[in-house]
């Protein structure tokens, strides 16, 4: 068993992970840097994986997503003695006498043509609820959790309707389990909205403001927001969700979507009992608007924010290291994986890790600080990019005209080479 290491810091009434500060600061500059030209080294030792975000210590940044491969103890304890860095449990409520599934509650896109039962599966939609399992059950199996792995982080995600008083008997009876983390689902996009519960509250700065002074006056261990990429700008929820008390943003969610309809019974998919509804879209497909999304919050945050103080959660499309490399590089600390445990099972966790540090190795990275939002600067307005290109032919063509060393003087062409360095 790896061992994680974690200290409690007080911080006001809530047993912060972090120093935190609920003004904004003006963040610290990360140093430029220019591609990724590194010095050769002798080191054999092995990259170190391990990640610090708000005061936990995770022997890697992966971390299961909320959702199926954290619905029950057999699984999550599965994660654990698989390798994850931490496991977020599906999303509890209060009642889960209101929640019903229906089956089935997937779709797959493939690579290929409408209905293909072949090719690479792209995309993956689900209209799978928050937990159907009932509260205490689900409590029980959080404090069972953390008795055997007590040196595990933990999160519990949760969401709740509209209502003050819901919302903080919910906080106070996940956090009596011990778990270590909060995870706010602003996020879901299906099933739940007509509650003003989920994406409906992600979508309204306004309410998500009120809530998250709700969550944070009450919680006492750390509080990540969860974003939903269903909006223009997910910046905006995302700063107010930090500025009211929360230690961490996760994004994205899945986007809202009707995967698709059958050519042979011109019914949507997934079809139940003939009908279906939209639902979330997650895989391969979704990584790039994924990225966008981060990349977007983690400028944000870089400008208005002080970096140490609040940690950044990538989530979307991410099936190998690489994948999980790039939200690091636009300032990610931890990336979470959940339809693609779906697919490829616990397993994938030394994939993950057995890719990273390949890419380490490779760059001589020897953490993943020496990395993380190392690509973030590298990212401009187009108005920006036409400037820098019309500069750089100006200097080519600078450099073109004249010598540019003694060494290039030539007997032949000397009286042109001459008249070529005179200025008028």
């Amino acid at each position: 068993m790896v061992s994680l290491q974690f200290s409690s810091v007080a911080h006001g009434n809530r047993s912060s992970f972090a120093d935190f500060a609920l003004t904004r600061h003006a963040a610290p500059r990360r140093s430029t840097r220019l591609g990724f030209q590194v010095r050769a080294s002798n080191s054999q030792t092995d990259p170190d994986l391990s990640v610090s975000v708000n005061g936990f210590r995770m022997p890697n940044p992966f971390v299961i997503g909320s959702g199926p491969p954290g619905t029950n103890y057999t699984v999550m304890k599965r994660a654990f003695e698989e390798g994850w860095g931490a496991v977020i449990a599906k999303t509890v409520s209060l009642d889960a006498a209101k929640v019903i599934n229906v089956t089935p509650r997937y779709a797959r896109l493939r690579a290929g043509a409408n209905g293909s039962a072949k090719g690479q599966i792209i995309g993956w939609e689900n209209i799978e609820l928050i937990s159907d399992r009932p509260l205490e059950i689900m409590l029980k199996e959080f404090e069972q959790l953390k008795k055997e792995y007590p040196d595990r982080i933990l999160n519990a995600s949760i969401m709740e309707e509209y209502n003050k008083a819901a919302w903080e008997e919910l906080i106070d009876r996940v956090e009596q389990t011990g778990i270590d983390a909060i995870e706010v689902n602003f996020s879901c996009p299906h099933g739940m909205p007509e509650r003003k519960m989920g994406m409906a509250v992600g979508q309204d700065c306004a309410m998500l403001e009120e809530v998250c002074g709700w969550i944070n006056a009450k919680a006492t261990v750390p509080v990540w927001a969860k974003m939903t990429p269903n909006i223009t700008d997910i910046t905006a929820p995302a700063r107010l969700a930090l500025s009211t008390g929360c230690e961490g943003i996760a994004a994205i969610n899945t986007i809202q979507s009707v995967m698709g309809i059958s050519l042979d019974t011109l019914r949507p998919e997934p079809s139940v009992e003939g009908y279906s509804t939209p639902g979330g879209y997650s895989c391969k497909a979704v990584h790039p608007i994924a990225l966008a999304k981060v990349m977007s919050i983690a400028q944000m945050m870089k400008s208005e924010f002080n970096l140490k103080d609040y940690s950044l959660s990538g989530i979307g499309g991410v099936e190998t290291g690489g994948d999980a490399v790039e939200f690091i590089l636009l300032g990610a600390n931890t990336v979470q994986v959940c339809t693609g445990v779906m697919m490829h099972g616990y397993g994938l966790v030394k994939k993950l890790c057995a890719e990273l540090k390949d890419f380490m190795k490779k760059h001589n990275f020897k953490t993943i600080e020496d990395f993380r939002g190392a690509s973030l600067p590298y990212f401009t307005t187009h108005t920006e990019l036409v400037r820098r290109q019309q500069e750089a032919i100006r200097q080519r063509k600078a450099v073109k005209k004249g010598l540019e060393s003694d060494k290039d003087w030539t007997g032949d062409g000397f009286v042109k080479e001459t008249e070529s360095m005179v200025s008028n």
